[in-house]
């Protein structure tokens, strides 16, 4: 991972100056607000799971829909004022060639392509939801007086940006926030990815040994990814923390480094929340629809169609042809067996159960 000295700084400011960048995002929201309330925000699509599910890969195939708009790279990192961000960035941006993204795993960005980047307004409006000890899920009760407002502007924005009907988010933690999503857009989709359990912990063991690695060659990429709102792997690791009981076991695990039984935890305690969500047989369960990411490999364009009529938008776009790329990821080495897959078993199986998977060392 190669960090270029300008994207770095220009990070430190927008972090920095949060304060301020909301003030900036206020007044452009004035300075458009002829254009916005124009823009209606009809059934928000939030694509949401942990980290290493298939989110970007269900983000990408649903970026490609007419009429779905989501941020892409070029909104980074000064997403309190997207518009004229782009508009300043218009003027200067080339045409790079696609490259593989840092994670290695053969997919390949520009400056155009879909990424999730709410994370960073997210995180200075509740400064509590990447911290270690407190707790991050966001529930209907939830209250927050300048996000909310600030926020749907935010999705208006963007709507106009990519001349869009539908608003499209991949964001990770968004699946602490169901509930609070639920209620503040009463009409949200959410489609949560899942993978069977010791493949996903040992995708994001790997993970995070390689953004560790890269940390070690530039001191830069931990403060970088933090700006960022990426907290799933590296140095600047922090648990999503649904209860502090889990939090303080998944903290622990880290710190001893038992990597394998840290994302473990991590991974029931998301999925045991969803599967909750889902069994309550109310309004918002029958919102959320669980993607296995084993399901989507095998039979993309079925599950594809599945999806798109859960958040209702059309199929007719999609062929047999646009999933000719999908397989399941090379994860280089073979996973280790033994200690490290009792280790994700124990802690798994009653929820993987669930799910159709067979959690079994």
């Amino acid at each position: 991972m190669k960090l270029v000295q300008s994207d770095f700084l220009f990070a430190v400011l927008a972090h920095q100056a949060s304060g301020i960048l909301q003030g900036l995002g206020d007044w452009e929201t004035r300075r458009l607000r002829r254009e916005l309330e124009s823009i209606r925000i009809d059934r928000p699509i939030f694509l949401t799971g942990l980290a290493r599910s298939g989110t970007t890969i269900l983000l990408e195939q649903l970026a490609q829909i007419p009429g779905v708009a989501t941020h892409r790279y070029r909104d980074f990192p000064f997403l309190m004022t997207p518009v004229f961000w782009n508009r300043f960035v218009n003027r200067f941006a080339g045409n790079a060639p696609p490259v593989e993204r840092p994670h290695k795993d053969r997919i390949q960005i520009t400056v155009d392509s879909p990424e999730a980047f709410e994370e960073p307004i997210w995180q200075h409006f509740f400064p509590q939801v990447h911290s270690p000890t407190a707790l991050h899920r966001l529930t209907a009760a939830t209250h927050n007086a300048e996000f909310v407002p600030f926020f749907r502007d935010h999705l208006r924005k963007i709507l106009l940006l990519r001349q869009g009907v539908r608003y499209l988010s991949k964001e990770n933690y968004n699946v602490a926030r169901i509930e609070f999503l639920g209620r503040i857009f009463p009409d949200a989709r959410f489609i949560v990815p899942i993978r069977e359990p010791f493949a996903h912990v040992h995708s994001l063991v790997r993970q995070h040994a390689l953004f560790c690695g890269y940390d070690q060659n530039d001191r830069r990429i931990h403060r970088y990814l933090a700006m960022a709102g990426h907290y799933e792997f590296g140095p600047q690791r922090c648990p999503i923390r649904l209860d502090a009981a889990s939090g303080d076991r998944i903290l622990s695990a880290w710190g001893q480094n038992r990597n394998y039984e840290g994302y473990a935890i991590q991974w029931n305690a998301i999925y045991r929340q969803i599967h909750e969500l889902r069994s309550r047989g109310d309004e918002l369960s029958r919102r959320i629809l669980v993607v296995r990411y084993e399901d989507f490999c095998a039979a993309p364009l079925e599950m594809m169609r599945r999806i798109l009529s859960h958040v209702e938008l059309s199929d007719s776009d999609v062929s047999e042809a646009d999933y000719a790329h999908i397989s399941p990821p090379r994860e280089g080495n073979s996973p280790p067996g033994g200690e490290s897959r009792e280790e994700v078993a124990q802690e798994t199986q009653e929820t993987a159960a669930s799910y159709g998977y067979n959690s079994q060392p």
